[in-house]
């Protein structure tokens, strides 16, 4: 999940690909924000052990992975799973790894199927601040991971597809891999889109794999994804319409069925991983 500003509904589409992803397979979402800056500990229906639970500098079980993750659940009662950091408000914040290669381990230990990472960077600043030093960015970094399809989510509003487009153009300038991206514009209001947000939907058509629509609902901005069986159906099948891109998106760049992802190369004690150990 990536966005080109906060406010851009990343989380609230994690969540939706989660659930609907929770048919096919086990599926989690990774929270990758700091806890404070996180909606996802207030958001789980049955908190876990959290983060903190899984010691930075030796393996972890795949039993005690499972332990740590919050369980959600859909409003069809099947379960799916968030990572993230259930220590109180006040703790002192944990030292989350940047890498994503990082995560990606972790996922796969944990034996999930679908993963859904939840970022909290700004995609053209990210593009743009690693390209002037030198370096790979997280942008670049994600979409380096065995089958990884961005999801690029913004709002559905003049502000909110102009800060897309920017970010598209840094993603295209960077040579980021667009043709397999799907875009999620999320409606803040009832009724039809403004013309600039249907005129920009139509430009990012040309460049993108999908581009979905997500309607307005009134539970969601007020509540989030917790409480949802409370969510609209319209959301739901969304929701649904969302993983079926990324999906296909999938199979259309690596083929049906995907093959086996690569196992992950083990991570030194600072969970740092060397960019050439990165699984293309």
């Amino acid at each position: 999940m990536l966005g080109p500003a906060g406010g851009s509904g990343r989380s609230t589409i994690a969540g939706l690909l989660a659930a609907a992803f929770s048919c096919a397979g086990p599926s989690v979402v990774l929270d990758t924000t700091p806890r404070l800056a996180s909606p996802w500990p207030y958001w789980c229906a049955a908190p876990g052990e959290g983060l903190a639970s899984i010691p930075p500098d030796r393996p972890a079980t795949r039993k005690a992975i499972q332990e740590a993750a919050s369980n959600c659940r859909t409003p069809e009662g099947r379960t799916w799973q968030a990572l993230t950091d259930h220590q109180s408000w006040s703790s002192a914040p944990l030292s989350l790894p940047e890498d994503p290669a990082a995560w990606y381990q972790l996922a796969a230990a944990g034996g999930w199927q679908a993963v859904v990472a939840d970022t909290p960077h700004a995609v053209a600043q990210d593009v743009i601040s690693a390209r002037c030093a030198g370096r790979t960015g997280q942008t670049a970094s994600w979409c380096s991971l065995p089958f990884s399809v961005p999801v690029l989510s913004a709002a559905a509003t003049g502000p909110g597809v102009q800060a897309l487009q920017i970010a598209v153009k840094a993603a295209v300038a960077e040579g980021l891999p667009l043709q397999r991206a799907v875009v999620a514009l999320t409606a803040t209001s009832e009724g039809r889109q403004p013309s600039p947000v249907r005129a920009a939907a139509a430009m990012l058509r040309s460049h993108v794999f999908s581009v979905i629509n997500v309607p307005y609902d009134p539970h969601i901005r007020t509540y989030g994804m917790s409480d949802s069986h409370r969510i609209r159906p319209k959301t739901l099948a969304a929701g649904y319409d969302l993983a079926g891109a990324v999906v296909a998106s999938a199979h259309q760049v690596w083929g049906h069925p995907l093959p086996a992802a690569r196992t992950p190369a083990p991570l030194s004690s600072d969970a740092r991983v060397a960019s050439e150990k990165v699984p293309a």
